[in-house]
């Protein structure tokens, strides 16, 4: 089937028009870096790397916040993250038992950046969900070199979705799913910020998508129930406090419920959000210095609220629509979603010919 994603046939949530490339790298100086491990029957997983800007992070923090829908996961770097509100790394994703050297790996490379060379504290950021039905966890072949291989080639552009890098292995409502992104462009009258998200979607729920109940589309579905998680990563270019960006990060598990989500027990539900706003970073010259950062006002966040809450919904469908059938661990086997069954279904209801 034609690999359009899921706009290109229609199914485009929201009210707002997507960035040009429809991805969290619309955001100015946001970069993403994958690397993907297929090897042999049994290694399905990877690592994904979010880099906020193209500087020295550690020395030009970015205000950020969290928000944790449901805990049952591992984000190392969480409660200095939600107790200063600033990012002094990038993101790192990777599988659940792999996310501790994933974190030691981000510290490493943050201590050789130039500029950094009498730091004696970092807050690595690094998040997972749990690829164990595909890949063979318990092996942790995550390492310091892929780490490193994802932050060094982070690109602008379009992001590449489906079964690669954190979500090479991962499910997501019974069907194969992965990494996903989308983004949204206010109009001018609006501010005109830009806002992008990236989600690794590995959760379970009932599938819908724009409303519409899917989770009886084929049988070929896993039964893996309501449990999973998912991993929110937030960019916008609109000056934030940290405080509004921990509301930003709240906004998008509205768009995770729309996808059908129930953030069960088991399910890990994280989002973090932060803002690239030249004037609201904190520089190490201005993290010793009162300052007045020029920061958006709580009547202006509905539109961004809005924003978050789209590409989130829309972020999910993708890493879904371009998730491939894949077969791992002890000869499992996990389908990707019938797109044609999905469209049909859609026409059937008329969604399509709106």
């Amino acid at each position: 089937m034609d690999k359009k994603r899921p706009r290109e046939w229609g199914i485009a949530p929201g009210i707002f028009e997507p960035g040009k490339v429809n991805a969290i790298t619309d955001v100015a100086g946001v970069r993403v870096g994958q690397v993907t491990l297929v090897e042999g029957e049994d290694i399905r997983t990877g690592v994904t790397a979010v880099l906020p800007h193209a500087g020295n992070v550690y020395q030009d923090r970015v205000p950020a916040g969290l928000a944790v829908g449901n805990g049952f996961g591992k984000l190392t770097g969480s409660t200095q993250l939600n107790d200063l509100g600033e990012l002094e790394t990038p993101i790192v994703l990777t599988n659940t038992l792999s996310v501790h050297d994933a974190a030691s790996a981000l510290t490493g490379w943050t201590l050789q950046q130039k500029g950094n060379e009498a730091v004696r504290s970092v807050n690595a950021v690094a998040g997972e969900t749990n690829d164990g039905y595909l890949n063979d966890i318990r092996h942790r072949v995550v390492n310091e070199e892929h780490v490193r291989q994802a932050l060094s080639t982070a690109r602008k552009g379009p992001v590449a979705e489906g079964a690669v890098g954190a979500g090479t292995g991962t499910v997501c409502f019974g069907w194969k799913g992965g990494i996903g992104s989308s983004s949204r462009r206010l109009p001018d009258e609006l501010g005109g910020y830009l806002l992008g998200v990236l989600v690794q979607t590995n959760f379970g729920g009932s599938l819908q998508m724009m409303g519409v109940p899917l989770y009886d589309i084929h049988e070929k579905q896993v039964p893996t129930g309501d449990d999973g998680s998912i991993i929110i990563v937030i960019a916008t270019d609109a000056p934030l406090s940290d405080r509004n960006c921990r509301r930003l990060a709240w906004r998008s598990f509205a768009g995770l419920a729309r996808s059908g989500s129930s953030l069960s027990n088991e399910s890990g539900d994280f989002a973090i959000a932060f803002s690239t706003a030249s004037g609201v970073r904190r520089s190490a010259l201005l993290r010793r210095q009162v300052s007045r950062p020029l920061e958006l006002p709580n009547e202006m966040l509905s539109p961004l609220f809005q924003a978050t809450i789209e590409a989130t919904e829309e972020a999910i469908y993708n890493s879904l629509w371009a998730a491939e059938t894949m077969t791992g661990y002890r000869g499992r086997t996990v389908y990707a979603l019938p797109r044609e069954a999905v469209l049909a279904r859609l026409k059937k209801v008329n969604y399509l010919n709106r």
